[in-house]
């Protein structure tokens, strides 16, 4: 997993705010969904399956003095056993004694054994922690509001408890106001342009990852992984070669579908997606090979991708 650069606190000015902000939570809660509405752009991939994201995903966003630095992260899940969900549980605790700020993202109505198991982890940090109340919209009544946060005060010293909706951007301004005052005074860590740390090659996997999910049902996905075998930008195209793989004969006949259908789906949503990011025209590739218990193979997991 990325390991996050250390901000420099001794170079402060005061006139600049910077700072690291971690987006937590177990899986499905809307943490990716928050973080592009954030951004006002598609960063992280989504969908309605749990365990959709699978990395660290930085997002960096800069307005005048303010440089607030969003970690979104896979959901913290008690899901045992393979490889890539120690992994993934890995990828989202490890930076919490790292971050300037937490946001820790619960589904209002809901309220879960793994919600419960986070917050024995935040015990322990000494940041400020916001407590975020996704999707207040599925309320039948806005009176329920109060109760609800009362309820979900005692559970933790939480700095702010912030209902939201990440799809509808209700109450986002809000929360981006309680970030920016609790950032500490320093220069900023990236240019004023930059959104992310990651390449356009990860990018792009994710995109066609994305796709993959929303193709298939609930179980394939967790087996399957995409990588970019080549990347290849020309003055008036970017060429991509990708393989998807997965871990049994049963499964690639899923994704190619009826006489490549399914392939070809997933092939031309995701070429238009990539196109759309970078803005050029895209050539896509796309292969779909067996290997066989990868999700429990460490080494195989490094191999992909999913490295510390």
């Amino acid at each position: 997993m990325a390991k996050l650069k250390m901000i420099d606190h001794s170079g402060t000015t005061d006139k600049q705010r910077c700072g690291y902000v971690a987006i937590i939570g177990r899986p499905n809660v809307g943490k990716s969904t928050l973080l592009n509405h954030i951004l006002g752009m598609k960063l992280s991939i989504t969908s309605r399956k749990p365990q959709t994201t699978r990395h660290q995903i930085l997002g960096v966003k800069t307005v005048e003095d303010i440089q607030t630095i969003y970690v979104d992260t896979p959901g913290i899940h008690q899901r045992r056993g393979t490889a890539i969900n120690k992994y993934m549980n890995r990828a989202a605790t490890s930076l919490l004694n790292d971050v300037d700020i937490i946001l820790f993202v619960v589904q209002a109505k809901k309220w879960t054994e793994e919600d419960q198991a986070i917050i024995e982890k935040l015990h322990s940090v000494k940041c400020p922690v916001l407590l975020i109340v996704n999707k207040m919209d599925i309320l039948d009544n806005k009176k329920q509001l109060l109760p609800l946060i009362q309820d979900l005060s005692v559970k933790l010293d939480f700095t702010e408890i912030i209902p939201v909706s990440a799809l509808n951007g209700i109450n986002i301004e809000i929360l981006e106001d309680k970030v920016a005052a609790l950032l500490p005074e320093n220069v900023h860590f990236y240019p004023g342009d930059q959104v992310t740390d990651r390449s356009m090659r990860f990018l792009a996997s994710e995109i066609i990852r994305e796709k993959l999910i929303r193709e298939l049902g609930q179980e394939l996905p967790y087996t399957s992984t995409v990588n970019i075998d080549k990347y290849d930008e020309d003055e008036n195209i970017v060429r991509i070669h990708a393989t998807i793989f997965v871990e049994s004969k049963g499964q690639k006949a899923i994704i190619i579908g009826k006489k490549g259908a399914r392939i070809k789906s997933i092939g031309t949503k995701s070429r238009e997606d990539i196109a759309k990011m970078i803005e050029s025209k895209v050539y896509l590739n796309l292969w779909v090979k067996v290997r066989e218990g990868w999700s429990n193979d460490e080494r195989a997991l490094r191999g992909l991708g999913y490295s510390e």
